[in-house]
This record gives structure tokens, C-alpha cells and sequence, in this order.
């Protein structure tokens, strides 16, 4: 947002800006560690110093916080613990339990030792939309990342299944096709941020999306 009204532009203004989103995305985050409330509570005070460095040359009182002051940013940390808690412990229920998926339509199924060789041969053969064919060109890629988040050391023996759809526990289905009702189908899906990254992304209230390009069942 700039900050341009009758030929006004004011830099501070803007900063007062910036200084709340870095407030309001660090209070969306899903979960917190120490360094993140810390983090926080150096947001609110900066945000609160330029605030009264701004208006407070207009303002022909003081313009000086509450004596409260510290009692409000304690009670505002103790708000964040108090959802950070919360939010972990609903983590923890939810995952107790594995998550269950129902695969349906399957497209093509290979041995991982026959992975290059059969996508390949199956993009040069089969009429693809760019964005499966986007998703077949990193599979490898994506599943080596896989692999090596669940320290899985060797791939030897693994099967792949690639599916058009796929039913979560919640009901929700999750599409990649290149035909749905006469129409390419690749649907979109949430993702939690890097809190290392969290001001690079650009997010809908603190929401990323991305979109599903391959559907598969590796066992």
C-alpha cells in the first residue's frame, strides 16, 4: 500500500504499514517457538516506537504509551503462548491417527528402477497437459526429497502408482487430470510456510497455496 493522498507521501507512514503486516504474519503463524514470541514481541514495540514518532508530531499532547503498557504486551504474549499450545496440541490429535487416503482412476504403474525409461516413453506417446507433464519432469526430483525426509536410504524395490484422484479423510478430492468433464483439472492444496521465509511468500492471511500436479502412491 503507498501511502499517497493530495501529493502526501509519507515514508513513515508506510513503515507503520509494513511494521503491522510483520505483526499480523507472525500472529497467523500455525505453530511458535521461543525465537518466533520473541521475534513477535520486538514487532510490537517497534511498530508502537514509530507509531508515536509519527503521529505524535501532530499531536499536541505527550503522546506517550499507557503506564499499562508493559501489563498490555505481557497479556498479548500470554494470548500467543496461549495459542501456540493450543495449536500444537490439535496437531498432535490430529496426527495421532495415520490419515487415510482412497486412490481412484489409476492412470500407469512402474518400478522405480524403470522410472526414467517409463516417463520418458509415457510423455513422448500420450497426449499430456503441460502442467502433468511439468509434474512427471520433477517427479525424480520430488521423490528424492521425499526419501530423504523419512531418511529412507535406498529406493531398491520401490513401486510407483499414479493415480487421477484421490479422496482424503475429510472428504475432500484432490484432482490431477487432463480431462474433467472436458476440462483440465489440477487442483489446489494449503501449505504451511518456512517461518525462515515467512516474508517472502505471498499469502492469502497468512495461506499459501500450490498446485497438485501428480497424484501417486508409492509402496
Amino acid at each position: 500500500m503507498v501511502f499517497v493522498v493530495d501529493d502526501l507521501l509519507n515514508k513513515n507512514l508506510s513503515e507503520v504499514y509494513v511494521k503491522w503486516n510483520e505483526m499480523y504474519l507472525l500472529s497467523r503463524q500455525e505453530t511458535f517457538k521461543e525465537s518466533d514470541l520473541k521475534n513477535f514481541q520486538e514487532a510490537i514495540e517497534k511498530w508502537a516506537n514509530l507509531f508515536i514518532k509519527l503521529f505524535g508530531q501532530s499531536s499536541n499532547s505527550d503522546f506517550k504509551l499507557s503506564n499499562n503498557k508493559k501489563d498490555v504486551e505481557e497479556q498479548m504474549m500470554k494470548t500467543i503462548r496461549r495459542k501456540a499450545i493450543i495449536k500444537q496440541n490439535d496437531f498432535k490429535k490430529k496426527f495421532k491417527t495415520p490419515l487415510k487416503f482412497n486412490y481412484s482412476s489409476k492412470l500407469f504403474e512402474f518400478d522405480i528402477s524403470e522410472a526414467f525409461e517409463f516417463i520418458d516413453k509415457y510423455k513422448n506417446e500420450t497426449n499430456l497437459d503441460e502442467k502433468m507433464i511439468k509434474g512427471l519432469d520433477h517427479f525424480i526430483q520430488s521423490l528424492d526429497s521425499y526419501f530423504d525426509l523419512l531418511k529412507i536410504s535406498t529406493a531398491q524395490g520401490c513401486h510407483i502408482k499414479r493415480y487421477r484422484s484421490v479422496t482424503l479423510e475429510n472428504r475432500a478430492i484432490l484432482r490431477t487430470t487432463n480431462m474433467f468433464h472436458k476440462r483440465p483439472w489440477f487442483s489446489n492444496i494449503s501449505v504451511t510456510m518456512n517461518d525462515e521465509e515467512l516474508f517472502e511468500y505471498q499469502s492469502d492471511n497468512g495461506i499459501c497455496y500450490v498446485q497438485t500436479l501428480l497424484i501417486t502412491e508409492v509402496f
